[in-house]
């Protein structure tokens, strides 16, 4: 009996701390999630504060396409109001909207060449490129962090540790096949 009560009070104990090590790892997956955004995050930051010195230095010299340029800040805002929001869902489209003003704003320039030749642009050009580059590998690292998350919580027995502990789902960074689509230089330029 006592050899009984021993096995018993062993199972017991191995299995509280293997729900242990479960929810640790969960915890660590969730907070990687939200590390990830953060990298997101910083860089969308420094791009949200660049574009506006992009497109200041465009006035001077694109007077007649306030129009992109007006897409561009309306783009921004849309950025902004989703990254302030945390709203993963969407980023996605005000992301694929301000990268196609922005491609129609760098396809304009070619157009001015004094635009392309003022130091200013071709800095704000390249750090928003760089920022770009930037965000789209943090994306697909958010997106690896994302999928690691989810597919713990779903897996067995972890499920039952999630569920109970209310450990949810996090929201995949994704873009429509439009959003995808290379800017159409020719059509910018017919």
């Amino acid at each position: 009996m006592e050899i009984f009560m021993f096995l018993v009070l062993g199972a017991i104990l191995l299995g509280l701390i293997y729900g242990v090590v479960i929810y640790n790892n969960l915890v660590n997956l969730k907070h990687g999630v939200s590390k990830a955004w953060a990298n997101i995050d910083v860089l969308l930051k420094q791009r949200h504060d660049e574009l506006p010195k992009l497109v200041e230095t465009c006035k001077q010299y694109m007077g007649y396409e306030r129009d992109t340029l007006e897409r561009v800040m309306r783009a921004r805002s849309a950025v902004f109001g989703a990254r302030e929001r945390g709203d993963v869902a969407a980023l996605g489209p005000a992301e694929g909207a301000l990268r196609l003003g922005l491609g129609q704003l760098f396809a304009l320039a070619e157009a001015y060449p004094d635009l392309k030749a003022n130091q200013n642009f071709q800095h704000l050009q390249t750090r928003i490129s760089g920022l770009e580059d930037g965000i789209a590998d943090r994306r697909e690292l958010y997106n690896d962090s994302v999928n690691n998350n989810n597919v713990r919580i779903e897996q067995f027995p972890d499920v039952l540790i999630a569920r109970a502990l209310g450990f949810r789902a996090a929201t995949l960074l994704r873009f429509s096949e439009e959003e995808k689509k290379d800017v159409d230089l020719k059509a910018l330029f017919g």
